[in-house]
């Protein structure tokens, strides 16, 4: 017995593309805004690192050393960790960062 397997002649008809709801985007969106500067990928490449190496609390941990540099007057250093901070989890490092704008 011979079978035979006939193709849709019109791709938009087929099932899959009926489904396909046409206002979502298919493919991927970047959720955290533009690239930023050129400097930004050795920032990504620090944070990764961190991340590594404190695994999920890295953030937390990012957030403690930022606000020790700020305590110890060390103003490169708290915005070193707080951008480490906003890399690994972002709302935690704008927190971060209202709470810093609002001690003055």
């Amino acid at each position: 017995m011979t079978i035979r397997f006939a193709t849709a002649t019109k791709g938009y008809s087929s099932v899959i593309a009926r489904t396909v709801c046409a206002s979502v985007p298919i493919c991927p969106v970047n959720d955290n805004g533009d690239a930023g500067d050129p400097g930004d990928e050795r920032m990504l490449w620090e944070a990764l690192r961190h991340f590594a190496e404190h695994g999920l609390h890295a953030a937390k941990q990012a957030a403690e050393s930022a606000e020790a540099a700020r305590e110890a007057g060390d103003t490169e250093g708290f915005k070193w960790w707080l951008s480490i901070c906003r890399k690994l989890d972002r709302p935690m490092g704008e927190s971060l960062a209202r709470q810093d704008a609002a001690a003055g």
